[in-house]
């Protein structure tokens, strides 16, 4: 699998395919038409063919920093920026991709604007609706991941244990050693000579 999934909502894991957001190069998980397309299979949006060309990667990205930004807002109570929210209503209304039933189960196949404009009605419901109040910033630094916080008194800290959670956790018990180790050394001794 190439990309990672683990925000609790696509539309979460499509604004989470820029990572490290804040670190002078951010990690682009959109290099190139098949990764797109990886994208739109591995996260169940889309089961068909679907064939993306650079275009369509540029509208994605374009897509997904909107988003980002009505995010970015809705976390700090800020009015939404007018380009990115005209974005995101112009993209969600265009027609999104359909499921039908086959004789094998549910199947979607759709063009690559269809399943924009599925990521951007997806934004709309949950910026728009109660889950916005679960949105969450990644605690580790590094990570700009935002997520969704559904757990027991809304505790969750980072997007994920692996990676995040397992270096805030091991950063936290190496401080401790230290503070440890430091107070049980004995302080240095003068030496007279």
């Amino acid at each position: 699998m190439l990309h990672a999934f683990k925000c609790g909502t696509p539309v979460l894991d499509f604004v989470g395919t820029l990572r490290a957001r804040r670190n002078a190069t951010p990690t682009e998980m959109f290099t190139s038409s098949e990764s797109l397309e990886a994208w739109f299979h591995e996260s169940g949006l889309v089961d068909g063919d679907m064939p993306c060309k650079p275009s369509d990667v540029e509208r994605a990205v374009a897509l997904r920093e909107a988003i980002y930004l009505l995010v970015v807002a809705t976390l700090a109570g800020d009015e939404y920026d007018a380009d990115a929210l005209a974005l995101v209503n112009g993209t969600a209304r265009t027609p999104s991709a359909v499921p039908q039933l086959t004789q094998e189960g549910r199947w979607v196949e759709a063009t690559p604007r269809q399943a924009l404009s599925s990521i951007a009605r997806q934004a709309v419901r949950l910026l728009g609706g109660p889950e916005a109040a679960f949105l969450k910033e990644c605690s580790r630094p590094e990570c700009t991941q935002v997520y969704l916080d559904r757990s027991h008194g809304s505790r969750r800290e980072w997007c994920a244990m692996d990676p995040c959670g397992n270096r805030i956790k091991a950063a936290a018990y190496r401080a401790r050693n230290r503070t440890t180790t430091r107070a049980a050394s004995p302080g240095r001794s003068s030496r007279v000579h």
